[in-house]
């Protein structure tokens, strides 16, 4: 059975599959979606260690697919300077921003519509603007409790196939395939960051969560930015 019709247990599979095979199912994944959506086929590539190893993978699979960047005014200097390497490397990889005037210091008191405006609309922008009929993600089900309902293969919209190819994959492994095939990645890992966004809404934490040092002391304080979770396509 072709891998984007299986239905098997990911809590099984993220537990019983070593490192190999989750790859190498990673790797068929994406290219089974490739060869039936073709240049439909984009990465949502959002700088950090999930995306760029999906990211690699996927040029592995073949080097034409394309992928979009999302960045904020609020982007660490660090973030933006790795997103320039990024685009000059894969200038194929398009970047998308929303300058549109919002309130004075709206992520503390809005969390949830500054990252709608800030992030969802531009990935909406991408999807119509790139022709993209499926997206792929870097998320994974055992990043945090926000992520533990999604599946490799979904339609959250109509129309719109999302991607998850490491779905399965433990933080410690995706660390061992960037070091394996020497992935570049953003340098504030090397400051102990685990989970990467704007730099008013993320801290460096002890937390065991992965993603615990997002959007601290707010109403969204671990959770999503809501790419994941908004509908993405139509007047929704």
């Amino acid at each position: 059975m072709s891998l984007l019709e299986t239905q098997e247990d990911l809590k099984v599979l993220v537990e019983t599959l070593n490192f190999k095979q989750k790859v190498d199912r990673s790797l068929q994944i994406i290219h089974e979606a490739y060869q039936k959506y073709g240049d439909g086929l984009v990465v949502a590539n959002s700088l950090g260690k999930d995306s760029v190893a999906v990211w690699d993978l996927a040029k592995r699979v073949n080097p034409k697919i394309r992928g979009f960047v999302v960045t904020t005014r609020f982007k660490p200097e660090e973030t933006v300077e790795f997103m320039n390497e990024v685009v000059t490397l894969y200038p194929e990889t398009k970047v998308y921003k929303n300058d549109a005037p919002i309130p004075h210091e709206l992520y503390k008191t809005e969390p949830d519509r500054c990252c709608d405006i800030l992030k969802v609309e531009p990935v909406k922008r991408a999807i119509e603007e790139l022709g993209v009929t499926c997206w792929v993600t870097g998320l994974r089900c055992t990043e945090g409790r926000t992520r533990t309902d999604f599946k490799e293969v979904e339609e959250r919209d109509k129309g719109l196939t999302k991607l998850n190819p490491i779905l399965i994959w433990k933080e410690r492994e995706v660390w061992q395939y960037l070091a394996l095939y020497g992935v570049k990645v953003n340098p504030l890992y090397a400051e102990g960051y685990r989970s990467l966004g704007c730099a008013p809404c993320t801290r460096i934490t002890n937390d065991d969560n992965e993603r615990a040092g997002r959007w601290i002391g707010t109403s969204k304080c671990g959770g999503e930015c809501g790419i994941h979770t908004r509908p993405l396509k139509g007047g929704a």
